[in-house]
């Protein structure tokens, strides 16, 4: 979950810090704090519908799908780039990364819905017992741990503040473009796709939710 967290919160947090770099590294031409606010506005705003979607259809489905379509979106970023310094479309690329902010708050939503009901049913799992006492016991076990856990999660995320930023300067710097760093945020979202699917989706999961 701190892996899944990091992919939601940890993009949005870095998104927003890195997004008028990469439009005035991009797109000179643009004036990035006349665009760049949007973006986190859309992702703050969305997130309480994360969780409500969550509630509805399952936070594993959501933040599984909602991944795909972050990995999605990057990839239109790259599309929309400019190609050896010329070319490009700032209006698909600034469509694209709405659409990231817009799933980094719905992921943020779904994610942290996740984890207090991990802990909830893995403390209920345990206490085996239709004993009222013993599950309300379980229950107040359970809620511990989640919401312990929930910090845990959101201060290891913090890190993408720090490593979206320096991923586009250091790919900047050693390439001439971002294009290095956003398929390394490709590769990541792949990997918090499997391991949404495998521990928390599928059929037979470990512990669905």
């Amino acid at each position: 979950m701190c892996i899944l967290y990091l992919g939601t919160f940890g993009s949005f947090i870095g998104y927003a810090a890195g997004f008028p770099l990469l439009i005035r590294s991009q797109f000179p031409g643009v004036n990035a704090l006349a665009y760049a606010w949007l973006g986190p506005l859309i992702g703050a705003v969305v997130r309480p519908f994360g969780g409500w979607l969550s509630d509805k259809l399952g936070g594993a489905r959501v933040t599984l799908w909602n991944f795909v379509v972050m990995a999605c979106a990057v990839g239109g970023v790259l599309y929309f780039l400019p190609k050896g310094g010329t070319g490009g479309s700032f209006t698909g690329f600034f469509l694209m990364f709405l659409v990231l902010f817009l799933t980094t708050g719905i992921g943020n939503g779904s994610t942290f819905r996740m984890i207090p009901v991990i802990f909830l049913n893995q403390a209920l799992a345990r206490a085996k017992s239709s004993d009222p006492q013993a599950r309300a016991n379980a229950i107040r076990e359970g809620n511990t741990e989640g919401a312990a856990t929930l910090g845990f999660t959101a201060a290891m995320a913090a890190y993408g503040g720090f490593f979206i930023p320096k991923s586009y300067g250091t790919s900047i710097t050693l390439t001439g473009g971002p294009e290095a760093a956003l398929y390394i945020f490709i590769s990541f979202y792949l990997l918090c796709i499997a391991i949404t699917w495998w521990f928390y989706a599928r059929k037979g999961a470990e512990t669905p939710c």
